[in-house]
């Protein structure tokens, strides 16, 4: 998504030198949100990304690798060769973290690429029994399509509830019971001691047979490649991007998964693994380019969005917008335990997070909100029948 948005923004803003949009995968570009929903079930074929790379004088180059970089020379290593650059844009994303002890395991699957949903739907089409490894965001995705499917499905999380890497405890401990509500068994507390081809075996020695199992235990920037290039990385191992989402390196830019940039808005620095951040990034990057190019004193685009994502999980849809890290205060907007609620994060009385589930009105305006700063009366931000822009004080 980052790279194919890079190049087709360019175009839209005037960009008239060539376009070369290199890629690992032999499939044409396509949308990955689909993966975990109606692809993985059968409902669709793919979600190729309707782009006319021709008509847009964008050359794709599809099944070819990139290997190495080398910025003092301009070039970019390929299993096929070097290619040359004047400008070059890293959309890489990132990679899923593979279970350790389960490379080569029969019956263990990924979910990232269009070939590991290919693979998982005939698993689901024969209603296997299914074990997830991880609570996370495509855990509960995938737990959601195979219960769907007719699998029995046990989720293994690590930590003591779900989403544990992504909420606080009270903000995740609801959704604890949305596993059981749509049919899926959840274990928490729960490490991995080893798999095989039956299935798991947790740390206390308790045995999950299964006949697949998936696992959804995170995601790390695919920058390995990068190694000895000269291009500065952060401690997580995303490519430290500046405000306006330029790399260390002369001409070198960076966006999506695989890239973080400073938030001015949040005091931090910021990876965003998230759909939207790979559609929004790429706009800035190519008015950076552009502009660099074509005005002698161009000031150049800051990138410091409001971060958003959505997730479909058991009937259920959850949007986010923000960074709840730093906020001192937490607000309720309706019960919980019911089919729909919001929660607000506030710094100093100002809005900089919200959850909504099942509350799509409160996260347009919440995000809005967050945009412009806004702070909010806590007692009529409280209130679910208050609109939340009415809370404002």
């Amino acid at each position: 998504m980052a790279g194919v948005q890079t190049a087709v923004a360019l175009r839209e803003q005037g960009w008239t030198d060539e376009i070369v949009l290199l890629g690992a995968e032999v499939h044409q570009p396509y949308d990955r949100p689909p993966l975990s929903k109606a692809v993985l079930l059968g409902k669709a074929e793919g979600s190729t990304l309707d782009v006319d790379f021709a008509g847009l004088g964008i050359g794709l180059r599809l099944g070819v690798e990139v290997t190495g970089l080398r910025t003092d020379k301009r070039l970019v290593e390929t299993a096929t060769g070097q290619l040359p650059y004047d400008v070059l844009v890293l959309a890489t994303g990132a990679e899923p973290i593979p279970l350790p002890g389960s490379e080569g395991v029969p019956g263990v699957h990924l979910l990232r690429t269009l070939d590991d949903a290919t693979r998982l739907r005939p698993v689901l089409a024969r209603q296997r029994e299914i074990a997830v490894v991880g609570a996370g965001w495509i855990g509960a995705e995938f737990a959601t399509a195979a219960r769907e499917a007719g699998c029995a499905v046990t989720v293994v999380e690590a930590a003591d509830r779900p989403l544990a890497g992504a909420l606080p405890a009270e903000v995740a401990a609801p959704m604890a019971a949305w596993y059981e509500d749509y049919g899926a068994r959840l274990v928490t507390g729960a490490r991995v001691a080893s798999v095989d081809e039956a299935g798991l075996v947790l740390g206390d020695g308790t045995r999950l047979r299964a006949g697949a199992v998936v696992v959804g235990i995170g995601a790390r920037p695919a920058t390995d490649w990068l190694a000895g290039s000269g291009v500065e990385l952060s401690g997580d191992r995303s490519v430290a991007a500046d405000e306006r989402l330029r790399a260390s390196a002369p001409d070198v830019y960076a966006v999506g998964d695989c890239a973080s940039f400073p938030s001015a808005r949040y005091g931090s620095r910021l990876l965003v693994h998230h759909w939207d951040n790979a559609l929004q990034g790429p706009r800035t990057v190519a008015a950076n380019v552009v502009g660099s190019r074509t005005a002698a004193h161009f000031p150049g685009v800051v990138y410091d969005p409001v971060p958003y994502f959505w997730s479909e999980q058991f009937g259920r849809f959850v949007q986010y917008a923000g960074h709840h890290a730093g906020a001192d205060e937490l607000v309720w907007r309706g019960d919980p335990a019911g089919a729909a609620w919001s929660v607000c994060w506030l710094r100093e009385g100002a809005l900089v997070a919200l959850l909504a589930v099942g509350r799509p009105r409160d996260l347009a305006q919440g995000r809005k909100l967050i945009e412009r700063g806004a702070r909010l009366d806590r007692t009529r931000a409280e209130d679910p029948s208050v609109p939340l822009k009415s809370a404002v004080r």
